[in-house]
């Protein structure tokens, strides 16, 4: 199994203690998003890179997002290494 690492690129704050983050590969091109609750999250750090299996990526169709992503990859590469806690 193949594994891609992805960086922290979105930390989304939602209803019912939810939060959402998403991790893209360094292109922006791949992401894969997951929905984690805010008491898990207490418990489970979240660091600024994830390596994920290829088969759970999945493309990002807007290129807003795609660019956004690529630029904020970059910036958390920059400044983090992978199992910082950000």
């Amino acid at each position: 199994m193949s594994e891609t690492r992805c960086w922290l690129v979105e930390r989304e704050y939602g209803t019912k203690g939810l939060v959402t983050l998403v991790y893209a590969t360094p292109d922006g091109e791949r992401q894969q998003t997951r929905q984690r609750s805010s008491a898990m999250l207490r418990n489970k750090a979240v660091t600024a890179a994830v390596d994920v299996a290829e088969e759970d990526l999945e493309p990002v169709r807007d290129d807003a997002d795609r660019e956004r992503y690529a630029r904020e990859a970059e910036r958390v590469m920059e400044q983090y290494d992978p199992g910082d806690e950000i």
